[in-house]
């Protein structure tokens, strides 16, 4: 069982990363047509052609948003678990997320109106440069706090050799000095980054800011859950996206 833990969660995690790289092609239209993909958030085929463009992106959306929201929470896992070793427990729920990602580019409508467009060279370096550092900033952040445990490697790695998990340490490296969201920061910066807003780009960018912001309330409730007024403390001190401005 251990090297079947250990397989799947490397397969997962192989599959997960390639995922992720499409994503930022995909969200950086014009600005990653060097990548040649079929599809992105401005252009490409839809599996939905003919159907209202804004219902069916936000119906995707909003698939996502649940599946990613539900399979997170504590209760979940729980029963889950009963079913799926927990071993696997997190490898499951990062494949979970890459389908539901690929249901999204398979079937997200592109909405070519331009809200607006940037012709000066010096501004879409600018633009071009801070998306990359979204990302870059949300690939670091994973890393500052166990990026193997996150996508299940680790627990996959665990299971092989027969180890037990240490109980889980409250930490705050680097970049959560500062934010207390640098993650969720990240990709509100990749997805406003752009020099060519489409009307179907600001619905993408529109709806995830509104599912970040209310994942970080469930997520500050199972931090408080499992850390306590050690978490309250730093709540209370760090702000939450930005690194200026109310704490909590």
């Amino acid at each position: 069982m251990g090297l079947i833990a250990l397989i799947y969660s490397v397969i997962v995690y192989l599959v997960f990363f390639a995922t992720f790289l499409y994503l930022i092609a995909f969200v950086g239209g014009d600005m990653t047509a060097w990548a040649g993909l079929p599809k992105t958030v401005d252009q490409g085929p839809s599996q939905f052609a003919g159907a209202p463009a804004a219902l069916v992106n936000i119906g995707l959306l909003l698939l996502f948003g649940v599946q990613h929201s539900v399979m997170a929470r504590q209760s979940f896992k729980k029963a889950w678990t009963k079913i799926v070793p927990p071993s696997m427990e997190r490898s499951t729920y990062v494949l979970a997320t890459v389908v539901v990602l690929w249901v999204m580019f398979w079937g997200w409508q592109p909405m070519p109106g331009v809200v607006w467009s940037v012709d000066s060279s010096l501004w879409v370096g600018v633009l071009t440069a801070l998306f990359f550092l979204g990302f870059g900033i949300v690939l670091l952040s994973t890393f500052l706090i166990n990026h193997f445990e996150l996508f299940g490697l680790m627990q996959g790695w665990f299971k092989f050799k027969a180890k037990e998990a240490a109980a889980p340490k409250f930490v705050t490296p680097m970049l959560y000095k500062f934010v207390r969201h640098p993650l969720y920061l990240g990709f509100l910066i990749a997805f406003w980054a752009t020099s060519h807003m489409t009307a179907g780009h600001l619905l993408f960018a529109a709806i995830w800011t509104a599912y970040i912001f209310i994942a970080i309330g469930y997520e500050e409730r199972d931090m408080i859950a499992l850390f306590g007024d050690q978490y309250r403390d730093y709540m209370m001190k760090i702000p939450s996206i930005l690194p200026f401005g109310g704490r909590k």
